[in-house]
């Protein structure tokens, strides 16, 4: 599967973004599609993850009750609507995907097809 992350850009703290992630190739229901991102300097770090149906989603502790994961599996896409912006939210997002049917995996390593990554950038 190929994956294309889209809806990044710059917004004030407290303001609201999302973000897409299209993909392409079948059988995009069956994947657990996920966020992560990387801060200049830093690693990159789990943000959030969604089952193939999307009855299940796991979320970063400093991420819960702002950002919201979902996703379209007619439109082959998934989202991550962010809310409450702050600034050591901005880095580069890329969304994730595998085929594996957990979706409380956090790791990096964990998940096999990536999208380019969409820069979000919060100022104060």
């Amino acid at each position: 599967v190929q994956l294309q992350a889209s809806g990044g850009g710059l917004v004030q703290a407290g303001g609201s973004l999302t973000l897409s992630c299209a993909a392409s190739g079948r059988a995009f229901s069956s994947y657990v599609m996920a966020w992560f991102r990387q801060a200049p300097g830093k690693e990159r770090e789990f943000v959030a993850a969604i089952s193939w149906s999307g009855g299940g989603t796991y979320y970063l502790d400093s991420v819960k009750g702002r950002f919201t994961i979902s996703r379209d599996n007619a439109k082959n896409t998934a989202y991550l609507q962010m809310s409450s912006l702050k600034p050591e939210d901005t880095a580069v997002y890329y969304c994730a995907a595998d085929s594996e049917s957990s979706w409380y995996r956090s790791a990096p390593d964990e998940y096999t097809y990536w999208g380019q990554g969409t820069l979000v950038t919060v100022s104060s």
